[in-house]
């Protein structure tokens, strides 16, 4: 029976993802710090951390005997434990680097240096932060001019940003550019401190790999959502964000002018995307994205999210903008279809409804988005 250590499994995907393994016969090992602004100060609804067949470490991927106890005896390695949050990233910089990138960098030191090493695989979750914008086309006429068919937008000035000017414009015609499919062979070009160490993971996951003879899959996700995500962080989850507001009866505020989309996938649908990739047969060695393929807006996911809610809209459009913030990022899954054979089963319609099925059971969360948003913009992140 193959063991599986799920660094940061304790969180949203890693619970999902445990249950996939559980159900398919494998072992767990998670290491988890239990971190209070994701699992709150007394963290609750871990009882299923002492299921048979799962064993919990409580540490961290950033202290070396913890690190060294966790990978023991292991067959396959998924790495989920980061700092999370493009807005919180840009002020809190040594944390990320130290968690995100020095974590990871521990662990491949850990194992360059064990006198045996039983690991065959390494799953790495990263982000489709690190495309910054991502790709984009004109129209027909200026690319047969211009000779470039797909543009790869710089990061989005705070001065832009406050002439509002929200979408990228085409540097040869200047009307505004389209949103395109981002593949994983695109321009990386990391907007946040958050993205830059997710990237900073990738090179260390696939360099570490290849030096160490074992085999690698990095899956870069979209907007994960689904039931059992943190209500309680307010730096990272729009919908969980959104959701506490909806019950308290206050406005939902959306940035910029709220067409501003992200690629939602259900948190099912994640997990066996990981699964997939731990037990694949023959060598993956690839980078993939993990997403439903779909943009959404933000305004079309409020609506949709206040209705499953059983409630009427009530959104407003505020124009303000968070420095390190992208426009639009919808993925390429022509990867993960080729080589994991799957694509993503859970619509979005579908998905929320599950969602807000769960929410509905939870107790109702402290709204802390405005506690949040002052803090950005008393460090000039926010306007």
């Amino acid at each position: 029976m193959s063991t599986v250590l799920i660094t940061g499994g304790a969180g949203f995907i890693g619970s999902h993802l445990a249950r996939t393994l559980q159900a398919n016969g494998m072992k767990i090992r998670i290491l988890d710090t239990l971190a209070p602004q994701i699992h709150g100060d007394i963290p609750k609804g871990l009882d299923w951390l002492a299921a048979p067949g799962i064993e919990f470490m409580r540490g961290s991927v950033t202290d070396r005997a913890d690190v060294e106890r966790a990978l023991s005896g292991v067959d396959y390695l998924v790495h989920l434990a980061a700092e999370t949050g493009t807005g919180q990233s840009m002020y809190q910089i040594a944390r990320y680097n130290e968690v995100n990138s020095q974590g990871t960098a521990l662990l491949f030191d850990v194992l360059a240096n064990a006198p045996t090493r039983t690991i065959r695989r390494v799953v790495l979750a990263s982000s489709r932060s690190i495309y910054g914008e991502g790709a984009y086309e004109c129209d027909a006429v200026c690319n047969a001019t211009s000779g470039i068919d797909r543009h790869y937008p710089n990061t989005r000035l705070p001065e832009q940003l406050a002439r509002h000017q929200w979408d990228p414009i085409c540097p040869h015609c200047g009307k505004p550019l389209r949103m395109v499919p981002t593949r994983e062979g695109d321009k990386i070009s990391p907007a946040s401190i958050y993205a830059a160490t997710k990237y900073a993971q990738e090179d260390l996951v696939r360099i570490g790999c290849e030096s160490l003879g074992m085999d690698y899959a990095i899956l870069r996700l979209q907007n994960v959502y689904g039931e059992g995500q943190s209500l309680n962080n307010p730096y990272t989850g729009i919908l969980s964000i959104f959701s506490t507001r909806v019950r308290r009866d206050l406005q939902l505020t959306a940035f910029e002018d709220g067409l501003e989309s992200r690629d939602f996938v259900h948190v099912s649908d994640v997990a066996q995307a990981f699964f997939l990739a731990i037990t694949k047969d023959g060598s993956v060695n690839k980078t993939i994205n993990v997403g439903s393929g779909a943009a959404t807006s933000v305004l079309e996911v409020a609506r949709q999210l206040s209705e499953s809610l059983g409630r009427q809209p009530d959104i407003r459009v505020t124009a303000e903008y968070r420095v390190g913030d992208i426009r639009h990022n919808v993925a390429d899954i022509s990867i993960l279809r080729d080589t994991l054979g799957y694509e993503p089963q859970v619509s979005l319609q579908s998905g929320l409804r599950r969602f807000c099925d769960w929410v509905l059971t939870q107790p109702l969360p402290q709204d802390k988005l405005a506690q949040a948003n002052a803090e950005l913009k008393a460090r000039n992140l926010m306007g």
